[in-house]
């Protein structure tokens, strides 16, 4: 008999911060119909769910689990531009002019993202602008032609650091360099899934928790989604499950690899803290294999960020490993204890950008947002309510990054190889530089 998916958060940070008790919106137990149907209840389908219902469409969004259960609501919380897949991979396979225009969604994500926290109330999001990026290497002048291209192509100011500036932040052997985003943000994830689905239900939107969908029928002409107990008529339907989706749709399930991260939130000792991080940016290093961090409780706490397996180990063991790079990037947080930790699957395409577009039978979909999720969750759920609406093909843009097959078991066994090769290359650079 198939096990009822749980419907209790996991016991991340966000959690701890979040009202004691967070009102389950109520099971499906019923017929209903809608003129689109959203299966997923994380950051892509809630901004779709928000964008459609809005527009006046019917919307009934179905969530196995709770609103943000997933990646949506257990992430470092950073919202910057660009994608998992570099600029110049992006660029390598779709061209230049292309590329760019990838690139300008990112920051209109991003820049959703800033907005519904504004416009919407979502204080308890808490955003903090900033975010250093970091290379653990002398990087010559790769920063500065970054930072020049970004103002000249995009319009886009960042501040360069050099490595007597960067120490006015941070207090660490391991630096060179940084661009400092002022543009860019972090927050509380979890916090911002669950105001956005407030205002969805607001815009007329209809949520219902508990509802896993099992079953996904139809065409064109119409579809219909069974839930255990209910059934849904549409005229659309969209899939936006991540990292815990099953097999309801084959040709997603093939096409994407649940892969787990870790984050470690630290024990309260702010005068520690601060003799080592002493700014209220983000912070993140340009390794492949990298880490990324920020300061929360008002600076009171680390909370850190990385690490990759293809199956989930244990978070206790993980974060072991977290706080040995901790202590390896500042010594002298050595004695600064774990608090939580915890871990979470997220979704990576083999081309490693986001799966976005609609399938031959007329599904659509918004799935594989590992590895930048938060403004790419965000444009993907715009575009995809902008199709639907009639008002934008722009979803085609992500459409030379279909729905590969990712290789199955040979496929997570090589993600895994070539992460520990990844951070081979990242401390061969580093011992270089």
């Amino acid at each position: 008999m198939p096990t009822k998916p749980s419907t209790e958060y996991a016991d991340v940070w966000y959690r701890r911060q979040a009202a004691a008790e967070i009102p389950l919106h109520p099971p499906l137990q019923s017929r209903t119909e809608a003129d689109v149907c959203v299966v997923g209840g994380g950051l892509a389908g809630l901004t779709t769910a928000h964008h459609l219902a809005r527009a006046g469409r019917r919307v009934v969004l179905v969530e196995a689990r709770r609103i943000g259960w997933g990646a949506s609501g257990r992430n470092g919380g950073f919202v910057s531009p660009g994608y998992a897949l570099g600029f110049d991979g992006i660029a390598g396979r779709i061209g230049l002019e292309a590329a760019k225009e990838l690139f300008r969604m990112s920051i209109e994500g991003m820049e959703i993202v800033a907005g519904n926290i504004r416009d919407l109330g979502i204080s308890a999001a808490a955003p903090c602008p900033g975010i250093l990026g970091a290379v653990r290497y002398d990087a010559g002048r790769q920063l500065l032609d970054r930072r020049d291209w970004l103002a000249r192509e995009f319009g886009y100011e960042v501040e360069h650091l050099d490595r007597a500036a960067l120490a006015e932040h941070l207090t660490s052997p391991r630096y060179h360099q940084a661009l400092h985003d002022r543009n860019a943000f972090h927050f509380d994830p979890l916090a911002y899934c669950l105001g956005l689905a407030k205002a969805a239900e607001a815009a007329g939107a209809t949520i219902h928790e508990a509802t896993p969908a099992d079953r996904i029928e139809g065409g064109p002409d119409g579809w219909t989604v069974t839930t255990p107990q209910g059934r849904i008529s549409a005229r659309e339907v969209v899939v936006t499950t991540g990292g815990y989706t099953d097999r309801l749709v084959p040709d997603l399930h093939r096409a994407f690899l649940p892969i787990a991260t870790y984050v470690m939130v630290s024990r309260e000792a702010p005068e520690l803290i601060a003799s080592a991080i002493h700014t209220r940016s983000a912070i993140g290093d340009d390794r492949r294999a990298g880490d990324y961090y920020r300061l929360v409780d008002d600076g009171r706490r680390v909370l850190w960020g990385g690490k990759i397996t293809t199956r989930t180990s244990e978070p206790q063991d993980l974060a072991r490993l977290l706080h040995r790079t901790m202590t390896d990037t500042y010594p002298q947080l050595a004695g600064l204890e774990i608090e939580t930790a915890w871990t979470g699957l997220m979704s990576y395409a083999r081309h490693l950008m986001p799966q976005i577009g609609r399938l031959p039978s007329g599904l659509w979909h918004a799935t594989a947002f590992g590895g930048h999720g938060m403004n790419t969750t965000a444009i993907g759920g715009r575009v995809i309510a902008e199709g639907i609406l009639g008002q934008t093909d722009r979803w085609r843009a992500f459409a030379p990054f279909g729905l590969d097959w990712t290789g199955g078991a040979l496929g997570m066994a090589a993600v895994q190889l070539t992460y520990w090769r990844y951070q081979a290359m990242d401390a061969w650079r580093e011992r270089k530089g």
